[in-house]
């Protein structure tokens, strides 16, 4: 019963250590994430508007559970990026697209050292499409906002680099610039307008066209990065902002919308990319699922019991995730 509650101690620090970490340690932003999974909402069916309009908050505020897993679940950090470039010249050439074939040519091991998100937005795809199935409230809403995160992630450029945080000392910082402060200051003006949600035929190839469009956005947001820093004056680089009760040292606003006006909408086009691919693959899933009558789970009702629930799948699922070739090769 001790070692019970002092892991039970050790997971609570960790969790609000997790919880009041600086946005700038976060992928994409809590904002951007939030954002995504509100806006993908209205791109959805009308016969699946209802329920997903009636759950809006849920699937907004769940949607950055996964990074703050990211820090506490072994595995978790793994399903947020794929450092693409450490595959060769040509890694989109180099890297097969099915797990099977990828694992019998780099190893399992390497996979996961460089990041599995493509075939972790497949897993995550194939969950929801099961939820779906079962008409199981708690299991749809959680895994439609989980699913919505990592393809957010997926439409983040700085997630398929092995130079995620910069090439060099002076680049330090561009992650969370790009990923977060960017947002913050700028994504409110941003146009969400992206249209109805469509059929994905191939929800894995997919996802790898949003590593490979994120991917071909790296040099240019680095070029773009140190023309603005080489012309910007030592002094008017970063600010000194108040956050909960530290003192932060982001990019001042002078520097963050030279760099935002010179990519040229780069951070719009992604956030909306984002938007529209989080309501494609929800559609999938329904469509796959058999298209259920979701309005007849309208007058359902998050249990109380809810995290006890996930609790318990989040641990099935580890364990059944034990098998990759099953587990990221469907």
């Amino acid at each position: 019963m001790i070692g019970k509650n002092k892991k039970a101690i050790l997971l609570f620090f960790l969790s609000v250590l997790i919880i009041l970490m600086p946005f700038d340690l976060m992928s994409f932003g809590f904002y951007a994430h939030r954002k995504i999974n509100r806006m993908a909402v209205f791109t959805i069916h009308p016969d699946l508007m209802p329920f997903y309009r009636k759950h809006i908050e849920y699937l907004t505020e769940r949607s950055i559970d996964p990074d703050r897993r990211a820090h506490v679940v072994p595995g978790e950090a793994a399903r947020h990026y794929i450092d693409i470039d450490h595959f060769g010249e040509n890694p989109f050439e180099n890297v097969p697209r099915q797990w099977d074939d990828a694992v019998k040519k780099f190893t399992e091991d390497t996979l996961q050292k460089y990041g599995i998100i493509p075939w972790h937005i497949n897993v995550m795809m194939n969950r929801l499409t099961y939820a779906f199935k079962d008409k199981d409230v708690d299991r749809i809403l959680y895994n439609s906002a989980h699913l919505g995160h990592y393809i957010g992630d997926a439409c983040t450029p700085l997630h398929t680099t092995l130079y995620y945080d910069g090439r060099n000392a002076k680049q330090r910082g561009i992650h969370a610039l790009w990923e977060s402060r960017l947002p913050e200051l700028f994504a409110d003006d941003y146009d969400y307008f992206v249209g109805r949600a469509e059929y994905i035929e191939s929800p894995l190839d997919r996802a790898w066209e949003l590593i490979i469009n994120s991917h071909e956005k790296i040099d240019t947001i680095f070029m773009v990065y140190d023309h603005i820093y080489d012309t910007t004056p030592a002094d008017k680089i970063y600010a000194h902002e108040m956050r909960g009760q530290s003192y932060v040292r982001p990019y001042s606003k002078t520097f963050s919308e030279a760099f935002h006006d010179e990519l040229n909408g780069m951070v719009e086009r992604q956030m909306q990319l984002a938007v529209k691919s989080v309501g494609d693959f929800w559609y999938t899933a329904w469509i796959n699922a058999g298209q259920p009558d979701v309005n007849k789970l309208l007058g359902e009702k998050i249990s109380n019991a809810h995290q006890k629930k996930i609790n318990k799948l989040e641990k099935e699922w580890e364990s059944a995730d034990e098998s990759h070739n099953r587990k990221y090769s469907r």
